[in-house]
């Protein structure tokens, strides 16, 4: 199993950050390459389209409010993995109210690639990810 986990800290505080990429469906918000998400099953499924038109499909397996993380799995993708489930935590900065550290970490098992290839892939999508979410929180 390959794994990457990516970190970034944000300048708003926990709450704030939370507020903007705590909800399943708000990907919209924050992230410019899925322009489009669709809840189902209760908001425990989401449908994101890419920006080229491509779906995912990803199902909701942990929240947690009051910690400020939830888990997801990938139920259909384009990509080479099979068993991906990703965590996306907003930590309190130690001595910095007013900023957030912000993880996205995921697992998986490639498919006809090496671990190298998949954990570069989600790597570069992750740090890709937390970067326009720097973006979006400084406009």
């Amino acid at each position: 199993m390959a794994s990457t986990t990516a970190s970034l800290d944000i300048p708003q505080s926990p709450d704030q950050v939370w507020q903007l990429i705590g909800g399943f469906g708000s990907l919209p918000d924050w992230l410019p390459y899925i322009p489009k998400s669709e809840l189902g099953a209760g908001g425990r499924v989401r449908h994101l389209t890419n920006a080229d038109g491509g779906v995912i499909v990803e199902r909701l397996v942990g929240f947690d409010e009051a910690e400020r993380h939830y888990s997801y799995a990938i139920e259909q993708a384009p990509f080479p993995v099979t068993g991906y489930l990703s965590t996306l935590t907003v930590h309190a900065v130690p001595g910095r109210p007013d900023a957030s550290r912000v993880e996205w970490s995921g697992s998986f098992t490639p498919v006809g690639v090496s671990d190298a290839e998949v954990e570069e892939l989600f790597h570069g999508i992750y740090v890709d990810g937390l970067a326009a979410l720097l973006k979006t929180v400084q406009v």
